[in-house]
């Protein structure tokens, strides 16, 4: 149970930096060339990275590498969604809702032998 609450903290400490690198540029260098906002990027992506790694390499003691990319994507929906509510300001569509769901449905198919131990 250890390695898998350290995995979800460092997965999601570092889907925080991602999501920042992948989308800050939008708000914060909008006037900018693709070429700083990239190298900005790849210098916060870094951080991401330096979590990301040990993240998937303790979480593999635990979980399939199908369950964590999936936890990935739940975790990345769950950062991505306030993200892009508060801080770039985009509008609440039922369309997160129903990935939401989507990605409901694909934790309990790649989780259900640890839920229901068969």
């Amino acid at each position: 149970m250890r390695a898998t609450l350290l995995t979800i903290f460092l997965l999601s400490c570092s889907n925080i930096f991602m999501t920042f690198a992948w989308y800050g540029h939008l708000k914060n260098l909008p006037h900018r060339g693709w070429l700083l906002a990239a190298l900005a990027s790849w210098g916060i992506a870094l951080f991401e990275y330096l979590l990301q790694v040990p993240a998937n390499r303790i979480g593999h003691q635990v979980m399939t590498v199908g369950q964590l990319k999936v936890l990935q994507e739940v975790i990345t929906l769950s950062v991505f969604v306030p993200f892009s509510l508060y801080f770039l300001r985009e509008k609440l569509s039922l369309d997160y809702l129903w990935a939401g769901f989507c990605l409901l449905g694909a934790v309990f198919f790649l989780f259900r032998a640890k839920m229901f131990g068969g």
